[in-house]
């Protein structure tokens, strides 16, 4: 028979369960508007990307088609990767050893957004600004 005390351990097992249960893929970002986006990695494999609307974005933001990336999340299958949520944080680049999120700022409003487009203020093109993932979020702000 479970006691109380056990019931209050079962939130916390499901949430180190889940956090074995993060993969990650990395290399480089395959933007043909034809096809899903995509990983090369550097065995030269192609990884197919799943992702909600904003992470897809990112993933077809041409100003990152050169860099080391990654993403994580889940693969499906071998050639299939199914990347987590926009609010979960799950995109990066690397950049001489270190790990970056993706992130975007306008340099006009001092707004950071988690995805490519438009200001919300001010309607310029927000850049693309990688920060180091350790920042809190209001490090990030």
């Amino acid at each position: 028979m479970i006691s109380r005390r056990h019931w209050i351990l079962l939130p916390a097992a499901a949430f180190l369960l889940r956090a074995e249960d993060k993969q990650s893929v990395r290399g480089r970002l395959r933007q043909d508007g034809a096809q899903p986006p995509a990983i090369l990695t550097r065995e030269g494999r192609v990884v197919e990307l799943e992702a909600d609307a904003p992470s897809t974005a990112v993933l077809r933001d041409a100003r990152l088609k050169d860099e080391d990336f990654e993403a994580v999340g889940r693969f499906r299958a071998p050639s299939r990767f199914v990347v987590d949520p926009i609010h979960e944080r799950a995109l990066f680049v690397w950049r001489n050893g270190k790990r970056l999120v993706v992130t975007y700022w306008c340099d006009v409003c001092s707004i950071r957004a988690w995805s490519p487009g438009r200001c919300q203020c001010c309607q310029e093109e927000m850049r693309v600004d990688l920060r180091d993932p350790a920042l809190g979020e209001m490090q990030l702000k």
